[in-house]
């Protein structure tokens, strides 16, 4: 074995066992985020998947996500922008103190007084799917905090955030509008509802607030019915983000989407209604093969490390 690459979000665990040649040997997951590691500590958690997973004495690992932010681990800080993709290994941070060599990735801040942003994790799931031949491009990266990033010549030159999917989980679950749709249903691309919400969205984003109330009202006047309200919440959301993304995107309609499972599908329609073409990549992948990146740089000439026998 090669390494341990590790993706520690706000709520989810995720760890692979990776030979030199980036492979997967072992994979475990879990539910054991930042929150959760709060209470328990970082070190037993990471300590307890590795010997779960079999991983050798002295195995090294490469972390990125939401353990190095400043409630994390170890804060790995972040890089300003232009930031190359390529110098975030040797920027990686080692967590003092602990039983083998630990790395975690810094983050990527825009510091800009008229839009100031950061990224934590997602610079990982880039540098996982460019090279040094890329030149300008344009990535979606959908999800709880979604990103738009524009990446110049193996450079991130200028990101934008969107709450859509957080707006979502609060909507839906701690608003008048918990009322409006059942739990945890699954939306389909191609219903008509999602495809209405997200034109909704879209052509007029500045009427956004008034739709999600008149979402609660046609139910309750007869219009539409309750089985179609997280349709229509999660097309309205995506709609009013990608009309923030055009003051973004320079007029640039190709771009790659990082997605997986129902949201790219989602997110995948409703970028294609409005004109991007869109080249879809698996995010999980690309974060797996971002820290397998990471790795080889920061231990280019670091030998496989056996199981005991």
């Amino acid at each position: 074995m090669f390494c341990a690459a590790v993706d520690w979000g706000t709520s989810s665990f995720r760890l692979w066992l990776l030979d030199r040649a980036g492979m997967v040997v072992a994979e475990r997951r879990s539910d054991e985020g930042m929150q959760h590691c709060h209470r328990v500590g970082f070190a037993p958690v990471l300590e307890a998947h590795l010997a779960a997973a079999g991983a050798p004495t002295g195995l090294p690992v490469m972390i990125c996500g939401m353990a190095g932010a400043r409630q994390g681990w170890q804060e790995a800080g972040y890089l300003d922008l232009p930031a190359r993709l390529d110098t975030l290994p040797e920027q990686a941070i080692r967590i003092a103190g602990a039983a083998r060599e630990v790395f975690i990735l810094p983050g990527l801040a825009q510091r800009r007084a008229e839009a100031p942003d950061v990224i934590r994790g997602e610079e990982t799931q880039l540098l996982g799917v460019l090279d040094a031949s890329d030149d300008t491009r344009l990535f979606c990266l959908p999800g709880t905090h979604s990103k738009w990033v524009a990446v110049e010549q193996g450079a991130v030159t200028r990101f934008a955030t969107f709450m859509t999917g957080e707006l979502f989980a609060l909507l839906s679950r701690h608003s008048i509008l918990a009322h409006a749709m059942p739990q945890d249903m699954e939306v389909r691309e191609d219903a008509p509802r999602f495809l209405e919400g997200v034109e909704d969205g879209a052509s007029a984003p500045e009427a956004a607030t008034r739709r999600l109330f008149g979402l609660r009202a046609s139910q309750l006047l007869g219009f539409s019915d309750r089985g179609d309200g997280a349709a229509y919440l999660s097309g309205l959301l995506i709609g009013v983000e990608i009309a923030g993304a055009r003051a973004f995107d320079g007029g640039e309609k190709a771009l790659t989407l990082l997605a997986g499972g129902p949201l790219a599908r989602l997110y995948e329609r409703a970028l294609t209604v409005h004109g991007y073409t869109v080249a879809t990549r698996d995010a999980g992948e690309a974060t797996r093969r971002g820290l397998h990146q990471a790795a080889l740089r920061r231990w280019p000439h670091c030998a496989p490390v056996e199981a005991a026998s």
